[in-house]
């Protein structure tokens, strides 16, 4: 039960802290008015998320009784977890020159998260297959993963605004950038935890 909070805590701290459109909204807000203004970008994930997490779920537990499928999109996931792996590992610093500030905070927040591709590719490849398997084990356990998820990638965002108003440089800080690099090694070993569960939607293990 512990291990889908944990892979909650894991994808929620590496969605919060990585560089993306969200992101960027959350910091120029802060740098350009107030870290409030940041927090509100930060929670609009509330908003933007409950469709898609909502229809993945739904489309994921309608073939867990076809491993076959259960199994490519493992090997998908792994693939996607991967890519966002290297994403992290070869980050570049953050330039905060290149970013607009948007007016209606809460709302571009979440128009901004729903119409990127990371969220639905991460839903229907990774967060939908986990939250499945872990219903599985009880429904206790897959609460334990969302809370986990949300938690942390809403908490990080909100504590990136907090030091970004304190200090402009943070973002661009060689101490951000390593910890993204570490998270982006972290993310490597769950892609392996992904092959071994598609291995084992073929019957190979």
């Amino acid at each position: 039960m512990i291990e889908f909070l944990v892979s909650g805590i894991i994808l929620g701290t590496v969605a919060g802290i990585s560089p993306g459109p969200l992101l960027a909204l959350v910091i120029s807000e802060t740098v350009k008015t107030n870290y409030k203004q940041g927090i509100k970008i930060a929670f609009s994930v509330f908003i933007s998320d409950l469709p898609i997490v909502l229809a993945s779920i739904l489309l994921i537990s309608r073939i867990t009784d076809f491993n076959f499928l259960l199994g490519i999109i493992s090997f998908l996931g792994s693939a996607f977890v991967t890519y966002l792996a290297y994403e992290n590992i070869s980050i570049k610093p953050f330039n905060l020159q290149e970013v607009k500030v948007q007016k209606n905070a809460l709302v571009k927040g979440a128009l901004t998260n729903l119409f990127s591709p990371h969220p639905y590719l991460f839903w229907i490849l990774v967060g939908a297959p986990t939250f499945i398997k872990a219903s599985q084990n009880s429904w206790f356990a897959a609460f334990l993963f969302i809370l986990g998820f949300y938690v942390f990638i809403v908490g990080t965002k909100v504590i990136i605004a907090v030091l970004s108003e304190k200090s402009k440089n943070f973002i661009s800080s060689k101490s951000y950038l390593l910890i993204i690099k570490i998270l982006g090694y972290i993310l490597l070993l769950f892609s392996l935890i992904l092959i071994y569960d598609g291995l084992q939607f073929f019957g190979i293990i």
